[in-house]
């Protein structure tokens, strides 16, 4: 009888850590991605296929997008997923307690233009109905809370300032500068200023930014739900954008 008592004892045990390790895993576990890096926004453009790096002009001469030089012109955004952007945010869950969410859309297009000492024009699109995040639950309620991607399904960054590069850096050099735009978000258009890091690789340029902004400046309300304590007033937006010549 003893044993048997015994033995219901461990089992239960058993039982009871395995439960708690199935609701680990699959609730309290956070899947979130770390911050955007140049070293991963480098290894994601090294997976990714150029469409083509050169293109022709009016002229019919070539011009390749290369570690000789030769970077005017229009760059676009290169398709397959390898661009983003997203948000992370600081929220305080019932049971799990404070956590980083992180939402990211790879639905992106956009353009660069350079001129050889300036880069004179950036525009942005990233579709935000297709935010996903590790928690569908938390996808769902952006819906029609905080973002309200039903209403307002796009945000859009437009530069306003010239960003000088005065010497067409060579391939693997690190550009560092600010980005100063225009960022439409839930309807509202804001003045915003973004630090980017850039590098030219393999004919691609990759960029990496991330900006703090306040939610109130774009009338965003703390979404509510059953699970949610308290959501942080502010949030990071982060980009990575892989570009190749047009």
């Amino acid at each position: 009888m003893k044993n048997r008592i015994l033995l219901g004892g461990v089992l239960a045990g058993v039982l009871a850590i395995a439960a708690a390790a199935g609701v680990w895993y699959f609730v309290i576990r956070s899947d979130s991605p770390p911050p955007v890096s140049l070293e991963a926004a480098l290894d994601a453009a090294s997976a990714t296929p150029a469409a083509g790096s050169s293109s022709t002009s009016n002229s019919g001469a070539t011009t390749t997008s290369d570690a000789s030089g030769n970077l005017e012109g229009t760059w676009t955004l290169v398709g397959g997923g390898s661009s983003f952007a997203g948000y992370r945010v600081q929220e305080e869950l019932v049971g799990i307690g404070s956590t980083v969410a992180v939402g990211r859309t790879t639905a992106v297009t956009g353009t660069l233009e350079y001129n050889g000492t300036q880069i004179t024009k950036v525009e942005v699109t990233a579709d935000l109905s297709k935010l996903a995040s590790d928690k569908p639950m938390r996808d769902g309620q952006l819906r029609n809370q905080a973002i309200e991607y039903a209403k307002f399904p796009t945000a859009t960054f437009a530069l306003t300032s010239p960003i000088s590069i005065a010497e067409e850096p060579d391939a693997g050099e690190t550009v560092k500068q600010t980005a100063k735009g225009n960022l439409t978000l839930h309807g509202v258009t804001k003045a915003i200023e973004m630090e980017v890091e850039g590098v030219i690789k393999d004919g691609k340029l990759v960029v990496i930014g991330s900006t703090v902004i306040l939610f109130a400046d774009y009338n965003i309300s703390q979404p509510s739900g059953a699970s949610v304590l308290s959501i942080d007033n502010k949030g990071t937006m982060e980009l990575q954008l892989i570009f190749q010549h047009a």
